[in-house]
């Protein structure tokens, strides 16, 4: 029985605050400085007055505590509304297990213990530094971490190359980053590395710090996406981005020294090659002239030849038919060969006169000079 229902009131000690019959045990001066115990009672009483307020019809009853508990149910149910922004996905759990994606707006799950909502972002730009490590303000690079950064080549040269890989999480799968990576970071820099010696494994060391950095870049790219999309990683490989490919730093200068090398054979020979280009042209166009003239002398002496033989055929052909003639006619044409450029002055050897010689030319000379004269006039 309570002891409020006890007869006399106020519980064994008789009414409570020290008035009516009973009396404390403690007299007028108790522990609480009025002569009174702690009233447990009525500590009881006031806890069951306020809750008697927040339930209908004043009574603790069944029907007062099922709308209680159902209160409190409808506000844990409240607590599952959640916001995915628009750089986010949300994940749906139910006890801890995958059950969905949700994206931008207002949106409800199960609220904890039983339910869970993961909101990665999605949209952010992440970037795995392999071969070096930046300064805390992002500007340059702080050291090199030279076993991950040294790397053989196909001609067995070794290359420090330094990159980055810029990485951020697939929207189209985001549950796959969250569940299928445990170190996200640690695994894209595995990735990349492994990637990118594979690719500088197939190339040589010049063709790698010259004219194939774009392409070494883009290759490593496609295997890394291709590598994490077997793993299941939910991951997109944006760009690789090379910034540094040079040798070893205690063998860069002789490096160099045999790269200059190198440049300058490469420039002596193309010397060569323009020497050559301009000289030999010219030698084969000079023996094809000269070769031309010889065949052209050879043709006109042939044809010299064989004129001079066909003249003379035809002579001998009119010789045998009248000697006699023909032998007069080849000596008068032959003296006329001879003696027809010739200044002559004919000497009469039995003549009497008093000239015994004839000026033959001193004699056409005026006549000629006449004529010309006779002609001007005659126009």
């Amino acid at each position: 029985m309570p002891w409020s229902n006890q007869s006399g009131g106020g519980g064994p000690w008789g009414q409570r605050g020290g008035s009516g019959g009973g009396k404390s045990p403690w007299g007028s001066g108790g522990p609480q400085g009025n002569g009174n115990p702690p009233d447990l009672e009525d500590i009881l009483r006031r806890s069951q007055d306020r809750l008697k307020d927040f339930i209908p019809g004043g009574s603790m009853g069944g029907r007062g505590l099922i709308i209680l508990v159902l209160g409190v149910i409808a506000v844990w149910l409240l607590t599952g509304f959640y916001t995915v922004r628009p750089n986010e996905v949300g994940i749906n759990m139910i006890f801890g297990k995958y059950t969905g994606t949700s994206g931008e707006g207002l949106r409800y799950n199960l609220p904890y213990p039983i339910g869970r909502v993961m909101k990665p972002n999605v949209t952010a730009q992440q970037r795995v530094e392999v071969g070096y490590r930046s300064t805390p303000t992002g500007q340059g690079r702080a050291r090199d971490v030279l076993e991950e950064s040294l790397m053989l080549t196909a001609d067995e040269n070794i290359v420090d190359i330094d990159f980055d890989a810029v990485w951020q999480i697939n929207p189209a799968r985001p549950q796959d980053f969250i569940f299928n990576l445990q170190n996200p970071e640690g695994t894209i820099k595995s990735v990349a590395e492994s990637a990118m010696r594979e690719v500088i494994g197939r190339r040589n060391i010049q063709a790698i710090l010259t004219t194939e950095q774009a392409s070494v870049a883009q290759e490593v790219r496609d295997i890394m996406q291709e590598t994490l999309d077997a793993y299941g990683a939910g991951v997109l490989i944006n760009v690789v981005q090379l910034q540094a490919a040079q040798p070893p730093a205690d063998v860069r200068q002789a490096f160099f020294d045999v790269n200059a090398a190198q440049q300058d054979a490469v420039r002596v020979q193309n010397e060569a090659g323009a020497f050559a280009s301009r000289v030999v042209p010219e030698a084969r166009g000079e023996a094809s002239r000269t070769v031309q003239q010889a065949e052209a002398y050879r043709e006109q002496a042939v044809a010299d030849a064989s004129g001079q033989a066909a003249r003379f055929r035809q002579v001998y052909e009119e010789y045998r038919k009248a000697p006699d003639v023909s032998r007069e006619r080849i000596f008068l044409e032959t003296m006329e060969r001879v003696f027809g450029g010739v200044d002559k002055i004919i000497v009469d050897q039995k003549g009497q006169g008093v000239v015994p010689f004839l000026p033959l030319t001193q004699n056409q000379r005026p006549q000629t000079q006449g004529n010309a004269n006779q002609q001007g006039a005659t126009r």
